[in-house]
C-alpha cells in the first residue's frame, strides 16, 4: 500500500515536470513539487521498512 501511493505521487511529480520540460505550462508550483516528491520519499521509505520487517519476521 505504502509503495502503491509513493508510486501514485512520484508519477504526479514526474509528469508534472515532463509537463513544464515540453512547454504544456506547470501544475504545481516549486514548493508543491517539493512537497510532493518529499511525501513520496516518505511512502517509500516505510514501504521498504514494512516489507523488510515482514522479511525478517518470516525468516526467523
Amino acid at each position: 500500500m505504502y509503495l502503491g501511493i509513493a508510486a501514485i505521487l512520484f508519477g504526479t511529480f514526474f509528469l508534472n515536470v515532463f509537463w513544464g520540460a515540453s512547454g504544456g505550462g506547470i501544475y504545481l508550483s516549486e514548493v508543491s513539487e517539493l512537497i510532493v516528491l518529499m511525501v513520496s520519499v516518505v511512502f517509500f521509505v516505510a514501504g521498504i521498512l514494512k516489507r523488510e520487517a515482514a522479511a525478517k519476521k518470516t525468516g526467523d
